[in-house]
C-alpha cells in the first residue's frame, strides 16, 4: 500500500461511515492485504465486532501507541470527547484522516500536533460502496500519503481530490448533503403521482425506482445528464411539458442554487463554530 506495505490503522468511531470504511478494510485483509486494524467504538454493532475479531483487529485497547493512519469517523459534536483517546494514536509520522464536517485541517493539526492531515467528505451511498468521497490534504502530505488515503477511502466508492480546503463547504453542500435532495425528489414525485390518482404504494414504487434507475443509467452509460435528458425529451411531448415548468425562471435551477448556497453557508458557519 503506497510506500507502506502493511500500514497500521486506528479508527475512532465505527458508526455508519466508520463501519462502511472498516468493512472495506476487513475485505482487504481477507484478500491478503497487509494492514493492521485497531478500532475504538463504545457501541459496536455485534456482527461488525465479530468480523473484526476474525481478522485479528484490536478493539478498544486500554493502551495505544502511534499508528500510521488515525481515522476520525465521529460526529463533529462528539469530537471534543474523542480527542484524548485519539491523541494516543498520533506520533510524528501519523497521517490524520478526518471524516468530520466543518472541523478544519488547522484545528486538527493543533489538536494532534500533526502536520499530515487530510479532511474528507463522504456521503451516505458510501454504505453500499456507491458513494463519492471528496478529500483535501495538508501541504505536508506527500504523493504517497495521498495515494494511501485514496486506497483507504476506496471501499466507499469514488474518491475525488479537491484543490483547496475552502471548497469543502461547497462539496459538503453538493455531494455530502446531495443524497437528501434526491430522496426528497422521489418523495415529492410520489406525492404528485398520488395527487393525480395513483395509490400511495404504487406512486412511491414508481417514483423511487425511476430516481434510482435514472442514476444508474447515468453511471453505467457514462453519458452526461444533459445528453440523457435530451434523449427522453421529444418535441411537443409529455416530458417537454413537464420540463417547461421545471426549467422556468422560478423552477428547479434557481431553487437548487439557493439550496446549495444555504448548505454551503451553513457548513462555513459550523466550521467557524
Amino acid at each position: 500500500m503506497s510506500g507502506l506495505e502493511s500500514p497500521s490503522i486506528a479508527l475512532v468511531g465505527a458508526g455508519a461511515m466508520g463501519g462502511a470504511l472498516v468493512r472495506g478494510w476487513i475485505e482487504a485483509v481477507r484478500k491478503g492485504g497487509g494492514l493492521t486494524l485497531t478500532v475504538v467504538e463504545p457501541n459496536f454493532d455485534l456482527d461488525l465486532e465479530r468480523e473484526l475479531v476474525a481478522v485479528g483487529a484490536v478493539l478498544n485497547p486500554p493502551d495505544a501507541g502511534p499508528a500510521d493512519v488515525l481515522v476520525l469517523a465521529v460526529k463533529p459534536q462528539s469530537f471534543p470527547a474523542a480527542i484524548e483517546t485519539a491523541r494516543k494514536f498520533v506520533g510524528e509520522d501519523t497521517r490524520v484522516l478526518s471524516v468530520m464536517a466543518g472541523v478544519t485541517i488547522d484545528k486538527l493539526s493543533r489538536e494532534f500536533g500533526a502536520q499530515r492531515v487530510i479532511r474528507c467528505v463522504p456521503n451516505t451511498p458510501a454504505r453500499i460502496g456507491r458513494g463519492v468521497t471528496a478529500y483535501v490534504a495538508s501541504p505536508a502530505c506527500t504523493a504517497e500519503d495521498r495515494q494511501l488515503i485514496e486506497q483507504l477511502l476506496a471501499p466507499l466508492g469514488t474518491v475525488e481530490p479537491i484543490a483547496a480546503e475552502r471548497l469543502m463547504d461547497v462539496v459538503t453542500a453538493v455531494s455530502g448533503s446531495g443524497p437528501a435532495y434526491v430522496f426528497l425528489l422521489a418523495e415529492v414525485l410520489a406525492a404528485a403521482a398520488e395527487q393525480e390518482g395513483l395509490d400511495k404504494e404504487t406512486a412511491m414504487r414508481l417514483a423511487t425506482r425511476t430516481v434510482a434507475g435514472a442514476g444508474a443509467l447515468m453511471l453505467e452509460t457514462g453519458d452526461s445528464a444533459s445528453t440523457l435528458r435530451k434523449q427522453v425529451t421529444s418535441a411537443g411531448g409529455t416530458t417537454e411539458a413537464a420540463l417547461d415548468i421545471l426549467g422556468a425562471g422560478d423552477g428547479l435551477g434557481p431553487l437548487l442554487r439557493r439550496a446549495v448556497s444555504a448548505a454551503a453557508q451553513r457548513s462555513r458557519d459550523l466550521g467557524k463554530g
